[in-house]
């Protein structure tokens, strides 16, 4: 008896096992989507939908979007899934007017997440709702899931699953979904970017008609880019801002230490939520200290000053906005800490020429640049430890009247023939005023 249920609890194990990695495989597959379709989201919310049915044990499951006719506010089906052994119950593209007494105009209405155990149960069907009546009587709904898709804590759209049989969607199925839910929107917010800066790019390469589209066009690029930014595009023209030229660039390179390792064993939701926290900040942090131009590729970001938008001291811009990302980090890094996270991070800051412009082919154009500067602030992001700013020789004396720094020293850096004496910046400004 004692070894029959020994092996009832093996086998319960190894089913629980099966089924983590089952999810974990869907979630690798869902993140492998998004990161292969950053200009439609389509494929990424049919992946969501389809293993919502397969991981759940469902019926079906729908993928439904909120938008704006008029005065009128619509729910569209973008993307279904149902299992095998079932026809559609709904077609991609369906609308019907938003309503809030259904288990998804609740969800919507309250951005909460609604799971219920059986329809007929439900005001919205013991009412006697003609649609409720339909989904119940006719089609055989009995249990039913739906999860918001959020923005800034508000629902503009849902998951919705569903079971002909009464069986409660287990809290273990709920998290599943709401981490689909969460997947979703990174999708369609990557896309939304994506095209955004794509008609951005385009309009950039048009001269603007002055007299009639200015301010319209002003308007349109303070979504895309930092007001000031936007503003020296309409000032100084297209044309020139963005053909190639030579411009003397302070150069700011910064990553997380031991991002990498973290990535290989962290879940992939633990990832992304690290990555969305950093970049949320660091990205405040830029546009505060007026940055022309950011670009980011995973933990990695390249900022660059003095281009487009002119200053007087680019090096000591670059400086203080390293300064400001330190300290944050140092918060970010102690809550990660708390939570079992080991990471750090780096900074590197160069001064000096670069050509600047856009490169690419038709259709997907960067505005960036190139150039021994450029190279030399990533390298010392390299070898920098975590905490630790380093300068390069030129941006260390156009800075030393206002910051503390001391050499570390020669560095043998990839990609120059010769080693390289660098420095660490030690003190902030107000400590240099102390000093003196």
């Amino acid at each position: 008896m004692q070894a029959q249920t020994m092996e009832c609890q093996i086998a319960s194990l190894r089913a629980e096992v099966d089924r983590l990695r089952e999810r974990d495989a869907a979630t690798r597959e869902i993140l492998g989507v998004i990161s292969q379709n950053r200009d439609d989201e389509q494929p990424v919310l049919d992946a969501i939908t389809r293993n919502s049915v397969k991981l759940c044990d469902a019926t079906g499951a729908g993928l439904w979007l909120l938008s704006d006719e008029g005065d009128v506010t619509r729910l569209e089906s973008t993307a279904q899934a149902e299992n095998s052994e079932n026809e559609v119950v709904v077609s991609v593209g369906l609308e019907f007017p938003f309503e809030t007494i259904s288990a998804m105009g609740r969800c919507l209405v309250g951005s909460r997440t609604i799971n219920v155990a059986d329809i007929r149960e439900d005001p919205y069907y013991l009412d006697g709702d003609p649609v409720a009546s339909k989904l119940v009587d006719k089609v055989g709904i009995r249990s039913r899931l739906v999860v918001p898709l959020l923005e800034n804590g508000t629902a503009f759209g849902c998951i919705s699953i569903i079971r002909t049989e009464v069986r409660s969607f287990s809290d273990a199925e709920v998290n599943l979904i709401e981490s689909f839910a969460r997947q979703a929107v990174i999708a369609i917010e990557n896309v939304r970017q994506f095209k955004a800066l794509e008609s951005l790019n385009a309009e950039l390469t048009d001269r603007v008609d002055e007299q009639v589209g200015e301010l319209e066009r002003m308007g349109r690029l303070k979504r895309f880019l930092p007001a000031a930014v936007a503003e020296t595009v309409i000032s100084r023209g297209a044309d020139k801002l963005l053909s190639s030229h030579r411009a003397l660039l302070g150069v700011l390179f910064c990553d997380i230490r031991g991002f990498t390792a973290f990535c290989e064993t962290a879940e992939p939701e633990e990832t992304i939520e690290v990555l969305q926290t950093y970049h949320e900040e660091m990205g405040r942090l830029i546009n505060v200290h007026g940055a022309g131009v950011d670009h980011r590729m995973g933990d990695g970001i390249m900022v660059l000053f003095n281009d487009p938008l002119t200053c007087d001291d680019p090096a000591g811009d670059a400086v203080r906005l390293a300064l400001a990302m330190r300290a944050r980090m140092a918060g970010l890094s102690n809550k990660w800490k708390r939570m079992g996270y080991k990471l750090g991070f780096g900074v590197g800051v160069s001064l000096g020429y670069a050509t600047v412009g856009m490169v690419g082919f038709e259709g997907r154009f960067d505005y960036t640049a190139s150039g021994t500067a450029i190279n030399l602030a990533s390298r010392l992001c390299d070898v920098a430890e975590d905490g630790e700013i380093l300068l390069s020789p030129k941006a260390s004396i156009a800075v030393e009247g206002d910051f503390w720094v001391e050499s570390r020293g020669e560095l043998s850096l990839k990609g120059l023939r010769e080693p390289l004496e660098v420095f660490r910046l030690t003190g902030g400004p107000e400590r240099k005023k102390i000093g003196h």
